[in-house]
């Protein structure tokens, strides 16, 4: 039997892409995702950056289908180079590199 103290918790899924609403948390959100330095994470931060700005006007900028940004973006995505570039540009990103 179930102690009647506890009490039943109802959770909702957690979209992160919601609070990325401002160029700051944007590029805090990527630097981040690259600090840590897993290609699948990076991808995968592109990927909710790009849902929160809006994936059909992203992937049209960046010159790919809907479609084939979602796989991209994906976690198991691997995006060619020049996708990649052109979600940075899309998003209204630049890259900077530095010595480490």
């Amino acid at each position: 039997m179930m102690n009647e103290s506890v009490k039943e918790f109802q959770t909702s899924p957690w979209d992160s892409s919601e609070l990325l609403n401002s160029p700051e948390a944007i590029s805090a959100y990527l630097e981040a995702a690259f600090e840590d330095g897993n290609p699948a994470l990076i991808t995968h931060a592109l990927g909710v950056i790009a849902r929160a700005k809006g994936m059909g006007q992203i992937a049209k900028e960046a010159g790919v289908t809907r479609e084939a940004l979602y796989k991209a973006l994906s976690m198991d995505g691997d995006p060619k180079i020049s996708t990649f570039l052109g979600v940075i540009k899309a998003l209204g990103l630049h890259l900077e590199i530095r010595p480490a």
